[in-house]
């Protein structure tokens, strides 16, 4: 009986290391094709904010942690564009905080001089219906920011034009759109001081 008991756990035991070694296995084979398609689906994104043929690096292999207010609370990721040995323009996460349902989560592509090149809201809480308009797949009024031009934290055109701007807002929903055009107003004017700290901002871990 006690061999047989013996024989048995042994049995486990082998069967449980051969199953967690095939796990092992499996996730060594299946990780690098999931990097993969995140990097290629974090590129796609990158591709919708910036053109193609504004830099001619590694945007991605070129990432930075940076913490400043104008971004949103917390650490946000930023890339730096680069055209030859130049650093040309950025790509930024940003966070709009006082969205209607909560924050709203953005990526923004500027160059150094004020610059929009191109916006979008990857994450939000927004009402079906209403602020969800700040989404490509719903509404195209994303695409409204690409080209224009931030003049200084004081810009009157820079908003909402409920508030005096150029940017339109939503029937029924003011508070959502004004939160994405001043977040993305900040990281605008944010880009315009990376020239002069890029060389001091702590890389992003691999």
């Amino acid at each position: 009986m006690l061999k047989t008991m013996q024989k048995h756990g042994v049995t486990l035991a082998l069967f449980a290391a051969a199953l967690t070694g095939l796990t092992a296995l499996v996730n060594s084979l299946t990780k690098s094709t999931i990097d993969e398609q995140a990097a290629s689906q974090q590129k796609a994104l990158f591709d919708q904010v910036i053109p193609a043929s504004f830099y001619d690096n590694e945007l991605q292999k070129s990432c930075f942690i940076v913490q400043d207010p104008q971004l949103g609370k917390g650490e946000h990721r930023i890339y730096i564009a680069r055209k030859g040995d130049k650093a040309v323009g950025a790509v930024l996460e940003a966070t709009a905080p006082d969205g209607y349902s909560g924050a709203i989560q953005l990526l923004v592509g500027a160059d150094f001089s004020g610059t929009i090149l191109g916006t979008r809201v990857t994450a939000h809480h927004e009402t079906p219906g209403l602020g969800d308009k700040i989404e490509l797949r719903v509404s195209d009024w994303i695409l409204s920011f690409a080209g224009k031009v931030i003049h200084g934290e004081n810009d009157p055109a820079f908003a909402v034009k409920k508030d005096g701007g150029e940017f339109d807002q939503f029937t029924g929903a003011t508070i959502t759109p004004r939160a994405v055009v001043n977040a993305v107003k900040r990281a605008g004017i944010f880009a315009g001081t990376l020239p002069a700290q890029i060389n001091n901002l702590p890389a992003c871990e691999e």
